[in-house]
């Protein structure tokens, strides 16, 4: 029920010119658009159980939600369609929550940069597994190992391919 409070509580704090936006996306993809709702739910969850106080900041928590979460998108819409159609709905939705609510661009480019590790992880697991017998396991222990050697994210021109990033809190 929290859940659906949060969402209902985003959504009526968007202008009309957003949720057009919101709109044009998930409409012509209804069953994409409820698996990645679906799929968002699932990685906020973990990544509160597993990083409590990082999971919802700019730490190390928000890194392995980000990277989940679009591991988990392009899971389930692929169970549904091809890899590539699950790949781009991911980004695009994924790029659309960036631009609906903005961030200081520090805090962007750590979102973008990790949701494109958890995006080209999944992609990197694909020609090993058949694309229906993929299980939110086999991400969560990955990325938690990837957590390990994480970059700390210090300006715009940081690049830091292959690694989660995140931003310092101290």
């Amino acid at each position: 029920m929290r859940t659906f409070k949060i969402f209902f509580n985003t959504i009526r704090s968007m202008s009309f010119k957003k949720i057009m936006r919101l709109l044009s996306l998930v409409l012509p993809h209804p069953l994409f658009s409820l698996l990645s709702f679906y799929a968002t739910i699932q990685a906020f969850t973990i990544a509160q159980k597993r990083f409590p106080k990082t999971a919802s900041t700019n730490g190390i928590g928000n890194a392995f939600r980000h990277a989940l979460w679009c591991c988990f998108i392009i899971m389930y819409c692929s169970k549904i369609s091809s890899p590539e159609k699950a790949v781009d709905f991911c980004k695009k939705i994924t790029d659309l929550h960036e631009e609906l609510f903005p961030n200081q661009p520090l805090e962007t480019k750590m979102d973008l940069h990790n949701n494109k590790i958890g995006m080209d992880y999944f992609m990197e697991l694909l020609p090993g597994i058949h694309r229906q017998f993929f299980e939110k396991g086999f991400f969560i222990d990955a990325l938690i190992k990837k957590m390990e050697e994480a970059k700390v994210l210090k300006n715009l021109d940081d690049d830091f391919e292959g690694y989660l990033v995140y931003l310092d809190e101290k």
